[in-house]
């Protein structure tokens, strides 16, 4: 990890939706915290003005002008601190400059990506740069897919614990969530799409649950592309649409982890319905549904209310079976609402988790159980409102 250097964290994007909400959070959580160096970053410095101000961050936070599409600004600003938190998306568009200028630099990089096909190209071509270098560079530090990986991981290191061995099958099941996806999210989802109809490589990674673990394919995975009834759980579950992006980077932790849930690992994630009748309706309903890719998709800067976002939550089951009996259950929940609230906050932690925590984690593209773990689970508990824990 870098040493010597004018900031600790750079929030690239903080004129954006999300990045403005970074920046608010660091300004406050951090507010008597004087051993934190951070910074704001974007194209314009009259609007990093504005949002400074309208935030109520301090007057002598140093502002930063850099632009995706000059790539002397982005070398300079990455030069200049450990990490560069960045929210500036769709990423496939705006983010691959950035990652080439971190690796080379040996800057830590974290962003909220949920676009595989992306990532895998960045493995492929900055992985052993990043290496060489010492960069660390985590891609899915937001809604997706920290609490997914982070509670396969916390699952699995009970179950070391308590069984003496990881557990060969897992299922993620979302039981409760109040929020809204983010308007990223939809211009990730949009952009992804239109790379695929023109790229048939794209469209194949995109299907394939092993496109983040170059060189190792796994068993068949369950597709969870339909409405199913879930026996164990009395409870109908819908396809989820966050599984494409969680599912490759759990199995990529796996893989980091020198594959410590084992080769023969399974895991699938959808959202629970609830029983009956009902429960079946709003799973179909939910199978249907192709709001975050139509035209009334939230825009990139849009995004829910103060309210709003302070009043969601969500709540995810993990269930992991052996091949025997052998059966444990854990749970992560957050506060606020998951795509803004909670996001913010989670990538935010990621950033100073690198900094202070995961000071020992070598150079190299990484996913955050592998490259934080335990650590992060604890930033998190301390600071962003998650909850992990053990289900009877």
């Amino acid at each position: 990890m870098k040493t010597a250097t004018e900031f600790d964290i750079i929030v690239y994007g903080a004129t954006g939706y999300t990045g403005r909400l970074v920046a608010e959070y660091l300004s406050q959580e951090y507010a008597n915290d004087k051993t934190l160096r951070w910074a704001m970053a974007g194209r314009s410095q009259a609007k990093l003005e504005a949002v400074r101000d309208e935030i109520g961050a301090p007057a002598d936070i140093p502002l930063v002008v850099a632009d995706t599409e000059d790539a002397a600004s982005l070398k300079a600003m990455v030069e200049r601190t450990k990490v560069v938190l960045t929210t500036v998306g769709p990423y496939q568009l705006y983010g691959s400059e950035l990652v080439a200028a971190c690796a080379a630099a040996g800057t830590d990089y974290v962003d909220l990506c949920g676009e595989p096909a992306w990532m895998r190209q960045m493995i492929d071509a900055h992985g052993d740069t990043a290496k060489q270098s010492g960069a660390r560079i985590v891609f899915s530090c937001g809604f997706d897919s920290i609490p997914f990986d982070l509670g396969v991981y916390f699952l699995q290191q009970a179950a070391r614990q308590q069984l003496g061995k990881t557990l060969p099958r897992v299922k993620g099941r979302v039981r409760k969530m109040k929020g809204t996806f983010s308007g990223g999210t939809a211009a990730s989802l949009k952009a992804t799409l239109i790379a695929a109809k023109q790229n048939p490589e794209i469209y194949q990674l995109l299907g394939n649950p092993f496109a983040l673990t170059p060189g190792f394919t796994g068993p068949a995975q369950p597709p969870a592309a339909k409405p199913e009834f879930d026996e164990s759980l009395g409870s109908w579950a819908a396809p989820f649409i966050m599984a494409a992006i969680n599912t490759r980077n759990v199995h990529r932790s796996n893989a980091l982890l020198g594959h410590a849930y084992g080769e023969d690992f399974v895991y699938d994630e959808m959202l629970l319905t609830g029983p009956g009748e009902q429960g079946e309706k709003i799973a179909n309903a939910v199978a249907g549904d192709k709001s975050l890719s139509g035209d009334s998709a939230p825009k990139p800067g849009e995004g829910p209310s103060k309210e709003e976002r302070e009043t969601g939550f969500y709540d995810v089951l993990f269930i992991g079976e052996g091949n025997g009996s052998e059966k444990l259950m854990a749970s992560v929940s957050g506060k606020r609402d998951p795509g803004y609230g909670s996001t913010s906050r989670m990538i935010a932690e990621s950033a100073i988790c690198l900094v202070r925590d995961a000071t020992d984690t070598a150079g190299g593209i990484w996913t955050t159980a592998p490259a934080m773990g335990d650590k992060l689970i604890k930033r998190l508990q301390e600071h962003a409102g998650l909850t992990f824990k053990l289900e009877s």
